[in-house]
């Protein structure tokens, strides 16, 4: 039910951005960025600022940094357990998500409910020296059911600063990050029609 509602949002969106310019779209996505950073309080810091944290966001402070190369911004609010995808390597890395359009204020799609309780997103992921390819495992998730088996270039920038593993013991805790994700960087759809979308991630090594 909820994919279908998102899926006739979209195409809603979709209609009423053929009236407009890509360049009006890119402009009403910035000011919707932006007064979404302001109506959720969020300080922004710079990479430099970042790296000098030890690349770690304080979330006391409700800190996001943007990288400007592609425009996300990320909160980290969990480095995780385990340790980093390593350089050569090839994983399994298990995603729980809720996906929020920033211009419509809504939740477009999710795997945090019961109807999809038994799937987790899972995507392989390769990391070739700070570059990471990946894509969504066919019929084993929700975002590819709906938006394809691109995994979004957005939801890749954590992987330089978090974590990947299991948990062991009852202290342990898998990665979790928020994140303002831009067209450029975003799914099919919201590339297709020009819009941000606000994330809450997790991310879990497979086995």
């Amino acid at each position: 039910m909820v994919v279908l509602y998102s899926l006739i949002a979209l195409v809603m969106i979709a209609s009423c951005n053929d009236y407009e310019t890509y360049s009006e779209q890119k402009d009403k996505e910035r000011k919707a960025i932006n007064q979404f950073i302001k109506d959720s309080a969020i300080n922004v810091i710079d990479e430099t600022t970042f790296k000098s944290q030890g690349n770690i966001t304080n979330v006391g402070r409700n800190e996001y940094v943007l990288f400007e190369s592609s425009g996300v911004y990320m909160q980290i609010i969990r480095k995780g357990c385990g340790s980093p995808l390593k350089n050569g390597e090839t994983a399994t890395i298990l995603c729980r998500f809720t996906e929020k359009n920033i211009l419509t204020d809504s939740i477009q799609l999710t795997n945090n409910i019961l109807t999809f309780a038994s799937v987790v997103d899972k995507m392989s992921v390769t990391r070739s020296s700070d570059t990471y390819t990946a894509s969504f495992i066919s019929g084993q998730s929700v975002m590819s059911m709906v938006y394809g088996s691109s995994v979004p270039s957005g939801w890749l920038v954590p992987l330089s600063y978090i974590n990947l593993g299991r948990p062991q013991n009852a202290t342990d805790e898998i990665a979790k990050v928020k994140l303002i994700v831009p067209h450029s960087q975003g799914q099919s759809y919201a590339s297709q029609s020009v819009y941000p979308c606000y994330y809450i991630i997790t991310y879990e090594k497979g086995i």
